[in-house]
C-alpha cells in the first residue's frame, strides 16, 4: 500500500465539537470507543502527516440544523429526526463547529454540507476531488456505522479507491464498529490501521 501525493486525498468527516470534543452533545456515546482506539488522536496523526506529505485534504460535513430546515419535509429518515430533535451542530453554537485540532487551513477543500450521511450525495464532493485529480481516498471521522460508511460505500459506487482508516473512526460500541469495520466497509474499501496508513504516504515535503 502506498499512496501517491498526486491522486490521493485524505477526507475528513464531520470532526464536531458536538462528536469529538467534552461536552459535546453525542461525545458521552462515542467516548467509549473513541478513548479505546485514540479516535481523535489518530484522526490528527493521519491530518499531520498528510499536510507535511503535500497531500491534498478535503472535509465532509453534516448540514448543520437551522430552525425551519425539516418542517414540513413530507418524509425524514430516523437518523435526521434525532438530529433535528436534539438540535445537534446546530449552526450558531459551540457544538456546530469543529474541534480546535481539525479547523480546515487555506488549502484545504469543504465540500458542500451533506443532509444525512454519504458526503457524496446531493454534494459538490465528487466534482471538487475529480476537478483536483483526486482518485483515490483515505477516510477518517465520525461516525464509523453512519455517516463514515454511507461515504466510503458511495465514494466505491463512484469508482474511488477508497482506504479507511479503522482506528481513525468511532462508533457508539463494540457492536456497531465490527457492524461497520469488519461486515460491511470491507466489501467497498481496505480498511487499515493508522500505522500502516501513515506508513505508506509520501514523504514530508521541505520547507
Amino acid at each position: 500500500m502506498t499512496f501517491d501525493r498526486n491522486d490521493t486525498a485524505l477526507l475528513v468527516i464531520d470532526p464536531y465539537n458536538d462528536f469529538i470534543s467534552e461536552g459535546g452533545k453525542v461525545w458521552d456515546r462515542l467516548k467509549t470507543v473513541a478513548d479505546a482506539n485514540q479516535c481523535i488522536a489518530h484522526m490528527k496523526q493521519i491530518l499531520d502527516t498528510a499536510r507535511h506529505a503535500g497531500m491534498r485534504v478535503f472535509y465532509a460535513l453534516h448540514h448543520r440544523y437551522r430552525p425551519g430546515d425539516y418542517e414540513g419535509w413530507a418524509s425524514i429518515a430516523p437518523i435526521q429526526r434525532a438530529a433535528w430533535q436534539r438540535r445537534t451542530f446546530e449552526y450558531g453554537t459551540w457544538g456546530g463547529e469543529l474541534h480546535p485540532d481539525f479547523i480546515p487551513q487555506p488549502d484545504d477543500v469543504v465540500a458542500q454540507e451533506h443532509w444525512c450521511s454519504s458526503g457524496f450525495a446531493n454534494t459538490d464532493l465528487d466534482l471538487l476531488l475529480k476537478r483536483h485529480g483526486i482518485r483515490r481516498i483515505i477516510v477518517v471521522g465520525l461516525i464509523a456505522h453512519t455517516c463514515v460508511e454511507a461515504t466510503v460505500r458511495y465514494g466505491a459506487e463512484l469508482g474511488y479507491d477508497v482506504t479507511v482508516v479503522k482506528d481513525a473512526t468511532a462508533s457508539y460500541s463494540d457492536t456497531e464498529m465490527a457492524a461497520a469495520l469488519d461486515v460491511a466497509m470491507p466489501n467497498y474499501a481496505q480498511v487499515s490501521t493508522t500505522g500502516d496508513v501513515v506508513a505508506a504516504m509520501p514523504p514530508a515535503i521541505s520547507t
